[in-house]
C-alpha cells in the first residue's frame, strides 16, 4: 500500500467513528432530549439510547423532568404599612407529554415564575394585617398555587405545590411584638396572681368566720355548763346547810372565784397583769350586780326564767 492509500485509509476510519459518534446518543432517566433537524423540531428523544441521523440532526437540549423547587423572596408590605419579606417555595415540574412547550415556548422558566409570584404575593399581602399574615400563609400560597398553575400550564410546566416558608419582618417590627406578647402576658401572670390572692384572702376570712363562731360556740358552752354547774352546786348546798340562801352560795363560789384568780396570776412568772388596790369584801358589790341583772332581765318580756334554786 502507498502512503496515500494508508492515509485515506485511515481518513475512512476516522470518518466512521465520527459518524457512529453523531449518529448514537443517550439520554438519562427523568431527562427528555429534543431533537432538531437543521434547527427544527423534528421529535422528543426519550431515556435511553437513541438514533438521530449523523451531520443533519442535533440534540438541541434536554428538559429535566424531575420535580424542582425554586424559592423566590418577594419584599412587600401588609395592610397596616408593615414592610416583611416573603419567602414562597415553588415546586414545579415539566409536563412529559408537553415537553415542547416548555422547551421552546418559555427561556427561562425560574425568571417567569419568580414574576409570577412577586405579583401575587404584592397583591395579597397588602390587603392583610400583619398579625393575619402569619395565620393566613397557607391562604398565600394556595393563591401563589391556583394563580401559577393556570398561567405555568400554558407553557407545559406544573405546579406540585407552593409553600410560603418564612414571614420576615422588620427587626424593629419583631422587637416591638416581642414585647407586646411579654407584657400580654405580664398581665395575664397579674391577674392570675391577684385571683390567686383575693381567693386566698376569702378562704381565709371564711376560716376565721369559722373559727370565730366555733369559739363563740364554745365559749356559750362553757358558760351553759358553769350555769347548770352552778345550778347544781346551789341546791346541793342548800339541801346540805340549812338556813342557808342562794345569796349565800353565790357569795361563797365569787370568793372561790376570786382566790383561784389569784393563785393563777401569782403562780406565772411572765403575766402583765396590774392589780388594782381592793379587798375581797368588794365581792359583795359584784354579787349585788349580778343579782340586780337577773332581777332586770326577769322583768323583760318573753325572757327565759332563772330556774329556781
Amino acid at each position: 500500500m502507498t502512503a496515500t492509500s494508508i492515509v485515506l485509509w485511515i481518513l475512512g476510519v476516522l470518518f466512521l467513528f465520527v459518524t457512529l459518534f453523531q449518529t448514537l446518543f443517550t439520554v438519562r432517566q427523568q431527562t427528555a432530549g429534543v431533537v432538531q433537524r437543521f434547527g427544527k423540531f423534528v421529535r422528543i428523544a426519550r431515556p435511553g439510547l437513541n438514533i438521530k441521523i449523523p451531520y443533519i440532526e442535533s440534540v438541541a437540549g434536554r428538559a429535566n423532568l424531575r420535580v424542582q423547587q425554586l424559592d423566590v423572596r418577594v419584599e412587600t408590605k401588609t395592610e397596616d404599612n408593615v414592610f416583611v419579606h416573603v419567602v414562597v417555595s415553588v415546586q414545579y415540574f415539566v409536563h412529559p407529554e408537553r415537553v415542547y412547550e416548555a422547551f421552546y415556548k418559555l427561556d427561562d422558566p425560574e425568571t417567569q415564575i419568580t414574576s409570577f409570584v412577586f405579583d401575587v404575593v404584592r397583591a395579597r399581602v397588602p390587603m392583610i394585617k400583619l398579625d393575619d399574615v402569619f395565620e393566613k400563609k397557607d391562604e398565600i400560597a394556595d393563591a401563589v398555587k391556583g394563580e401559577l398553575s393556570q398561567m405555568m400550564d400554558d407553557f407545559g410546566l406544573g405546579i406540585l405545590k407552593a409553600l410560603v416558608t418564612d414571614i420576615d419582618p422588620d427587626a424593629k417590627v419583631k422587637a416591638a411584638m416581642n414585647e407586646i406578647n411579654a407584657a400580654q402576658r405580664m398581665r395575664v401572670a397579674a391577674s392570675e396572681k391577684g385571683e390567686a390572692e383575693r381567693i386566698l384572702k376569702v378562704k381565709s376570712a371564711e376560716a376565721e368566720a369559722q373559727s370565730k363562731a366555733l369559739q363563740g360556740k364554745g365559749i356559750a358552752d362553757q358558760r351553759r355548763a358553769i350555769i347548770d354547774g352552778l345550778r347544781e352546786s346551789v341546791a346541793e348546798f342548800k339541801e346540805t346547810v340549812q338556813g342557808s340562801s342562794a345569796q349565800d352560795v353565790m357569795s361563797l363560789v365569787l370568793m372561790t372565784q376570786y382566790f383561784d384568780t389569784l393563785k393563777e396570776l401569782g403562780s406565772s412568772s411572765q403575766t402583765n397583769t396590774i392589780l388594782i388596790p381592793h379587798s375581797p369584801g368588794n365581792l359583795s358589790d359584784i354579787s349585788s350586780q349580778i343579782r340586780n341583772a337577773i332581777i332586770t332581765a326577769n322583768q323583760v318580756p318573753g325572757a327565759p326564767k332563772p330556774a329556781a334554786g
